[in-house]
């Protein structure tokens, strides 16, 4: 089995690793680095639960192959939190009842922080949008879609915007 090292950004931390060439980002994250936020689904890009951030932008990490990440900005669910805080999604999606059995909810929230990185005040239209690759079978969306308005909301607080 041919490895080669990869050098990327996880979460914030420059990592060079040896990663053989068919390993899926999932498996890294969750295998190499004992990041187990991230879901392992479907196996093949049809639920999202693997959902991560590369660049900024969702990523189905199941279909993505660790070494095509390299030089790359790779942010898991396990980044939200900071200094022992949960982030304003992972606070959202608790107190407007976002999440049930919460196996979804690491992909939701991510796909919503790519979303809200790039449209601080998304319509409801843009947040389905934003969500639609990602399935929950315990909901019926309209409490992660009232999540992420919530968090929306606080955030544009936060920057002193209108609300």
């Amino acid at each position: 089995m041919a490895k080669r090292i990869v050098n990327l950004t996880v979460n914030g931390r420059v990592r060079e690793d040896a990663v053989a060439e068919h390993t899926l980002l999932l498996d890294y994250l969750r295998e190499q680095l004992g990041l187990t936020g991230t879901k392992k689904g479907c196996d093949g890009g049809e639920c999202g639960a693997c959902t991560v951030l590369v660049d900024g932008k969702p990523q189905l990490s199941c279909l993505t192959l660790a070494c095509r990440c390299e030089g790359r900005d790779v942010q898991t669910i396990e980044a939200q939190a900071q200094a022992g805080r949960l982030s304003a999604l992972q606070t959202a999606f608790h107190e407007k009842l976002g999440t049930q059995c919460g196996f979804c909810t690491p992909g939701m929230i991510m796909a919503a922080q790519a979303l809200l990185l790039r449209q601080p005040d998304p319509s409801e239209d843009e947040i389905r949008e934003a969500l639609s690759g990602n399935i929950c079978r315990c909901t019926g969306y309209v409490k992660i879609i009232e999540a992420v308005q919530a968090a929306a909301a606080v955030l544009a607080h936060a920057a002193g915007e209108p609300a």
